[in-house]
Order: structure tokens, then sequence, then C-alpha cells
């Protein structure tokens, strides 16, 4: 094996533990992340890591306080709010364009799962399943979609809300609605209404950002989890 090919491995490996390390909140804003000290911990050297920092710092959850020493970056309701607007124009347009070029029985499936999850939420278990049946609800888009600009676009914001959603707590209200939002955006791709689709994603990304922003504002839950 190549040295080249080797520190590159070494470089996606730190890179891996790092960005679940911050989306995770155990390195938490403000973290000191030293190129020394990172790379003992992370068994890499400092070649590989310097690469990993780098490509956080492109992602913009890390930023360079000195030649040696980056931060994690902070997040706060200003961009929490700036994220959502670029997650708006995209997931409408993708919204609009999956109603068009979708596999109309799949989001009909799809549409009949999420109902199903509405009677399971309360048991820690189901809400897990329920966050795994959005990841292949927004796979499934994704796909319809086939728009690589649009899905990179996309795979940069959903960076973002890993950290957003694990800053916002679980509120069965809030979880019910979700459900629901889902249940219409994805009958409304499985008719291929691109308009019911788009306005149906509107109203649920309002909701999402309403409820992620009252929950860091008021951090009085005590659930751990964030609602999509």
């Amino acid at each position: 094996m190549s040295t080249t090919v080797e520190r590159t491995r070494a470089s996606d490996r730190a890179y891996a533990t790092l960005l679940e390390e911050i989306q995770s909140g155990a390195l938490a804003p403000g973290t000191v992340l030293a190129e020394v000290e990172q790379a003992a911990r992370l068994g890499v050297s400092r070649t590989p890591l310097r690469e990993a920092l780098q490509q956080l710092s492109a992602d913009g959850l890390v930023e360079q306080q000195s030649p040696r020493v980056t931060v994690v970056t902070d997040i706060d309701a200003d961009d929490i709010r700036s994220l959502f607007e670029i997650r708006r124009a995209l997931e409408e347009s993708a919204a609009r364009l999956a109603a068009e070029r979708g596999d109309a029985e799949l989001f009909a499936a799809l549409a009949g799962e999420f109902a199903a999850a509405a009677a399971s939420l309360d048991a820690t278990t189901g809400r897990d399943d329920y966050y795994a049946l959005i990841a292949r609800f927004d796979a499934a888009v994704d796909a319809a979609v086939a728009n690589d600009y649009i899905a990179a676009a996309l795979r940069t914001v959903r960076t973002h809300l890993v950290r957003v959603r694990r800053m916002a707590r679980d509120k069965p209200e809030r979880l019910a609605a979700s459900v629901a939002e889902h249940r219409l955006i994805a009958e409304a791709l499985a008719e291929r209404d691109g308009d019911l689709a788009a306005h149906a994603t509107h109203v649920h990304l309002r909701n999402a950002l309403t409820s992620i922003l009252d929950s860091i504002q008021n951090p009085d839950h005590t659930s751990n989890r964030g609602q999509s």
C-alpha cells in the first residue's frame, strides 16, 4: 500500500471521528483542537490530522485560531435561522422535482410507513426507527431528484443539522406533528403534486425551526434528541 493511500485513509478516519464527536456534542463549541494532542489521541500523524481539520474547516465546523490551534465553531440562533433559509430553498425545490421525477409507488409506501410510525413514537426504539425512516425518505427524495449539485448542497446542510438537532429536545407533540408532516409530503410526492409537496415541506421546516429555537432558548426539557 502506498504512503499516499495510507495517509488518505488515516485522514479519512480522523475526519470521521472528529465529525461524529462534533455532531454528537462530545467536542463542544469552543473546544480547542491542538494539533499534537489530537494527533496522539486519534493515533495518526500530524499530516493526516491537518488534512482532516482542513476538511472540517471547509465544512464550517472548526476554525483556525493559530497555525497549530483549531477550535470547534459555535452555532447560535442566528446561524440556525440562516441554515434553515438555505434548507427551505433546497428542500422545497427538491420536493417539486421529486414529485415530477420520483417513483410514485415508493413514496406511497413511505407515506404508509409514516402513518404506521405514529403508533410507536412513545418507545425509544420507536423514535430511533422514526429517525431512520426520515433518513430513508431523504435518500429517496435525493435519488428521485438525481441532481448532484442539489445533493452536494443538501449534504453540507445536513452536516450542520445533526449538530442543531442534538442541541434541541424531544417533544412528544412535535414528534407527532413531524410524522404527520412527513406523511403529507410523501403522499403529495406519490400523487405527483409538486405544489402541495413544496408547500408541505415549507410548513414542516417552519415548524421544525420554531421547535428547535424554542428548545435551545428554553433548555428545561430532559430529553436529548431533536426533530427533523
